[in-house]
């Protein structure tokens, strides 16, 4: 008596599988959400667009917005940022697509979800950064050269400046650096080297902040979302907040003094405080969001900004003292 081959006695099994794993690969392709609007407006990050109020910095500070040529180019260029920065948004979700769905909070994003598709994502993206470059170069040549910048830096900090410690805070910096200046450009005035420093490191805090908190949340699969992350000693970082914030201070008071002593030269005046008082609540500020990264609220500022009626007042209190200043 001879044992049957088990290859024959297998095939039924297998074949009898095969068109209900095929059902069900064709299920779960047809069960993934379509695009809508709802996934496509979110994948531009509106909670983001913010952070282009920046462009207003310079024009403010010069006095230009008394003005209404430099106030529709600077709200022109906004616009344009708006349009550039939500173009690397989604290349960057597409790229990381894989990294957000093992993310607590950044796997509802469109694209990680699948309510948005990739090739969709990249129509879009390439169609806004096409969009944004153009327009700023109808602006003006200087702003169509800060725009390719943005793009560029953005766009190489997607592929594969994120991967490298150090230059990836540096990078991300650097995208808030280029929106003061092409606010700068766009107004046509001149911008102070003091607003200059104090914006770059200002950012470098906010980031190192960022990437703390995002290591807290994380926990041990930091490495898996961001290889980059595991690469910071939480020491370090903290290094780099402390480093940033002293110059952010510094140069923000030096910029305050040069600024006060110019108005008052220019009014004939022999003092004015305003610039000198608007230390004391920048000052609490920052403070206030290295308090909130040591406890780990850091990871998105801009929620910790609509959130923290502190930090708010704060703000509203800088911003009255440097309008006074300005325009009193």
């Amino acid at each position: 008596m001879t044992a049957s081959p088990c290859p024959p006695a297998d095939e039924p099994l297998v074949q009898s599988n095969a068109p209900l794993i095929a059902a069900q690969a064709g299920g779960a392709e047809t069960s993934r959400p379509k695009p809508h609007l709802p996934a496509l407006v979110t994948a531009l990050r509106p909670r983001q667009w913010p952070k282009n109020v920046l462009v207003f910095g310079a024009p403010v500070a010069s006095g230009a917005v008394l003005h209404s040529a430099p106030v529709a180019r600077t709200f022109a260029v906004f616009w344009v940022l708006v349009a550039a920065s939500a173009a690397t948004y989604l290349l960057n979700d597409v790229r990381d697509r894989e990294a957000d769905r093992l993310h607590p909070v950044k796997r509802a994003r469109p694209v990680a979800s699948g309510s948005l598709g990739t090739k969709t994502a990249l129509f879009m993206g390439a169609g806004l950064a096409a969009a944004s470059l153009l327009a700023a170069g109808l602006l003006s040549l200087d702003v169509g050269a800060v725009v390719a910048a943005y793009l560029v830096v953005s766009a190489s900090y997607t592929l594969f400046l994120k991967r490298i410690p150090v230059i990836e805070l540096a990078t991300v910096a650097s995208g808030f650096t280029l929106r003061a200046v092409a606010g700068a450009a766009a107004a046509h005035v001149p911008v102070s080297p003091w607003f200059l420093v104090m914006v770059s490191f200002g950012a470098l805090f906010v980031v190192a902040g960022k990437r703390r908190s995002e290591q807290v949340a994380l926990g041990g699969a930091k490495t898996v979302h961001r290889q980059s992350l595991g690469a910071y000693p939480p020491e370090f970082l903290r290094s780099v907040r402390l480093l940033a914030m002293s110059v952010t201070l510094t140069t923000y008071c030096l910029w305050a003094f040069q600024r006060a002593s110019d108005l008052a030269l220019k009014r004939g005046a022999n003092h004015l405080v305003w610039f000198e008082l608007s230390i004391v609540p920048f000052v609490l500020a920052v403070l206030l969001v290295e308090l909130a990264v040591q406890r780990g609220r850091g990871g998105e500022p801009e929620e910790l900004f609509l959130k923290d009626h502190v930090l708010q007042a704060c703000g509203v209190a800088w911003a009255a003292l440097v309008i006074i200043g300005i325009y009193a």
